[in-house]
């Protein structure tokens, strides 16, 4: 089955006085990679939702923006150094004393950052939890459903790909034979004339024997048709594909590329060049397949 890395999911979930809004894009990667932005209080979070998005996501770059909506999020102290705190009125009044300061002390004089501080502490309620863990749960669906929706399309038009080649290589194995015999048509015709008539069959022969040869992309084809059949077959199998496509990509391109390295015919040529223009659009596709 063919899925697509590219998609988009969104879900909002609401529980008690919390809300949560998840919205999930995934775009083409080599490898699985997460990028998940959310609000401090819940990066405690962060596995259990790389461990939920796992689940049914196995590769491409993930994208997850979380929101959350509600109070009591995080609680807030005052947190008083009261160790630094009587140093700091010991040495103010030190220092009243020493100069003869008669400006009395008030707690204005004792409200500094590194005194007195406010700390903010997450508040650990297990309903923001569950919000947000629906809403990535529903989100992952909408957008898995949007990549197999895509796969489908991605699918349909690397049929239309696969038709193409396999009519480009039937007309290439009927081109083959006529480029040997056409070889042969054009060195008897010039032995002839150099000759004066006077032709050594066993010598034409024996250089268009050398020729077919160099010349035979039989070899070649037989590859290239087994890889179109595989890269068929794996388009209806049940699990990851999209590696394993880009490798048969890779090898059909290969004998094309000898195919194109042995051509000594215009046509054969010609369809060299309409096959590696159809794989490199069959390439572009698969890259986007999981």
């Amino acid at each position: 089955m063919v899925v697509s890395m590219t998609g988009f999911g969104r879900s909002k979930k609401s529980l008690n006085q919390f809300s949560a809004l998840v919205e999930i894009k995934s775009v083409n990667h080599r490898f699985s990679e997460y990028q998940i932005r959310m609000p401090r209080q819940l990066f405690h979070l962060e596995d259990k939702i790389k461990k939920k998005l796992g689940e049914s996501i196995h590769r491409g770059r993930i994208e997850v923006y979380v929101t959350v909506e509600g109070d009591q999020l995080a609680t807030r102290q005052v947190q008083v150094d009261w160790t630094l705190l009587d140093e700091y009125y010991q040495y103010i009044t030190k220092i009243k004393d020493r100069f003869a300061i008669d400006q009395g002390l008030t707690v204005h004089d004792f409200i500094r950052d590194e005194l007195i501080s406010i700390e903010e502490k997450d508040a650990g309620n297990e309903e923001i939890e569950r919000v947000v863990l629906a809403a990535i749960e529903e989100a992952s669906e909408h957008l898995l459903h949007m990549r197999k929706l895509e796969g489908t399309e991605l699918e349909k038009d690397l049929k239309l790909y696969l038709n193409e080649v396999a009519e480009r290589i039937n007309h290439l194995k009927e081109l083959a034979p006529k480029v040997v015999q056409q070889y042969q048509e054009r060195l008897t015709k010039r032995m002839s004339l150099f000759l004066e008539g006077q032709l050594d069959e066993a010598r034409i022969l024996t250089e268009v024997a050398l020729f077919a040869d160099k010349a035979d992309i039989s070899e070649e084809l037989t590859r290239l048709l087994s890889h179109l059949n595989q890269f068929e077959s794996t388009l209806q199998v049940n699990e990851r594909v999209g590696r394993k496509l880009d490798f048969l990509i890779q090898e059909m391109n290969r004998e094309v590329n000898t195919i194109g390295s042995k051509a000594n015919d215009a046509s054969i040529a010609s369809e060299v060049v309409e096959l590696k223009s159809c794989l490199e659009k069959m390439k572009e596709q698969v890259q986007n397949i999981e």
